[in-house]
Parts: C-alpha cells; structure tokens; sequence
C-alpha cells in the first residue's frame, strides 16, 4: 500500500483550452483518435494523437460519454439520451432515451465491456443524493442496474471481463461486482474493492489496463491512484491539477494515459492557484492499455 505520497512524472498539456467540467475521455485506435467531453461547456473534443491536432465541436446538450459503433459512426451519452453520431459530419439523431423525462438528471460515467454492452451513469444536475442511476444497455436494451446513485464513477471492467468496478463518488468507495463476461451483467451482488475513508475529494473516472490494475482519477486530491483486483492501493502519480477527473489509453501502443480535468466549482483564487485546471493532460509513464470494445447496438 502507499504511504500516502504520490509519485511525480513528466506531464505534457495536449490542449489548452480548459474545460469546465472535462470528463468521458476514450481513444478510437482505428483513426488515432482520442475524444472527451466539456459537459458543462457542452462541447466535444477530437484530438488526433499522431498529429497533435484538436478540434472542438460545440453540441446542443450536455453529454459526457462516446462509445465507437463503427468506422463512421459513434454513440454519445448526452443528458437526455444515447445519440448516434455522424464521425464526419457531426450529425446527430436520438437513439435511446434515457430519464428524458426527469429534469433533475444529467449523463455522467460510462464504459464499454467486452461483450459490446455500455455501463452508463446518470446523476443529478446539482449533484442531488441519490437522484441518479446506473444502466446497462446492449442489443436495444436498456436496465437499470443500480438506483439511488449520486455521482458514478469509476465504471470499468476486468481483462477476462468477469468484473466490473464502479463508485458513487459521494461515498469515498470504489466497488466490484462479479459480471457474466458474455453479457456484461451482474452475477452477484457489489462489495467494497477499496475504502477511502475521510481522504480529500473522491474517487471519479477509472480505467482498467491489460494486468488487471484499476487507473482512478481522485477529483480533489490532485493524482491518479493505482489499485489492484484486491483493492491494494499500489500506486499514487500526482498530477498539476486539483481536479483530474477521466483517465484513457491513447497511442497505437496503448502505452500513454490521458487524464481530463476541471476548474468547476472554482473561485477566482482556487483558479488562480491551479492555472492549468481543465486542460488535458497526457502523463509521461509506461503504462499497458487495453483497447475500449465497440459498442453493439
């Protein structure tokens, strides 16, 4: 376990554009290309890694996840709903409604597995306890999974896909539930992987890589924390922002990780003392990344 520090690495701005509450980063291997969300600023981002070459695309609506359909199509998360996405044009058309008729909620955190179903979170809009939920969603078909949710996070899912760890941020604990790895549905029912106890801030976004060890952003405690299956916490990497909030595995290697970040929430001195909060950032470590699934529709 660490003893409470954290490891400092090279860290390079991929963007400087900050956003306000960055968030849903993933990376298309097919093309190079990484993608993540301002959810507040509702805006989505398209950086080309080989090139190093951004591009912002304003949406109508907040969203805050994309899965890969295929070569030329996405699906984003928005706040209303699963939208299919024109990779080129832009376009969107609503797919699958999700809580559309409840206006307290918004989209939060989602991920692939392996079988092709999405994890997909939503919360309230002022982060109302328990206002939101956590679905799973394949082939057309929407569940619910888990109710009474206040932030998901951390959703993401073992190599053999057997696993899937997920947090409601609010609670300090990241978890783990047992998964048919055809499905991608629950077998059993959560236990705690790893408590924080009374620790600054909370878990948010997570990633799992090809060793089985879970990447977590800590919103509020400045680093990115490495957990084991067992719910070790092996490793802590601070970052140069306050508030990291998503990690992901970009390059043709896998091998480097992208974190978005966040200045929401912040008064002009709290900015002042974190400049680059918002920006995305890419850490100079070796890490061993896995490919995000496509989605099946």
């Amino acid at each position: 376990m660490t003893d409470g520090t954290a490891d400092t690495v090279g860290t390079r701005i991929v963007y400087e554009e900050a956003c306000r509450l960055g968030e849903g980063c993933t990376y298309d291997p097919a093309s190079d290309t990484a993608w993540w969300f301002d959810i507040k600023g509702k805006a989505l981002f398209e950086h080309n890694v080989r090139l190093g070459q951004t591009r912002k695309h304003p949406l109508p609506f907040m969203a805050s996840a994309l899965a890969i359909v295929t070569d030329d199509t996405q699906l984003v998360f928005a706040e209303d709903g699963l939208y299919l996405r024109d990779a080129t044009s832009g376009n969107l058309s609503l797919h699958l409604a999700v809580e559309a008729d409840d206006a307290v909620t918004r989209s939060n955190d989602a991920r692939v597995h392996q079988s092709g179903a999405f994890w997909l979170g939503t919360m309230g809009r002022k982060g109302e306890a328990g206002a939101g939920a956590i679905y799973w969603y394949r082939g057309g078909e929407l569940r619910r999974l888990y109710a009474n949710v206040s932030i998901p996070n951390a959703i993401c899912f073992s190599p053999d896909g057997g696993t899937a760890y997920f947090t409601d941020t609010k609670t300090n604990r990241i978890n783990r539930v047992a998964i048919d790895p055809a499905t991608g549905l629950p077998t059993g029912d959560p236990s705690v992987l790893h408590d924080l106890g009374d620790e600054t801030g909370g878990p948010d976004g997570a990633v799992c890589d090809a060793d089985g060890l879970i990447w977590n952003a800590h919103w509020g405690g400045g680093r990115i924390d490495v957990y084991s299956p067992s719910g070790e916490r092996l490793r802590s990497i601070a970052v140069p922002v306050k508030q990291p909030s998503c990690p992901a595995f970009i390059g043709p290697a896998l091998d480097r990780l992208l974190v978005t970040s966040a200045y929401d929430d912040m008064d002009d001195e709290t900015r002042a003392n974190d400049p680059d909060a918002g920006k995305t950032l890419v850490l100079d470590l070796p890490v061993k990344g896995r490919i995000e699934p496509r989605i099946r529709l």
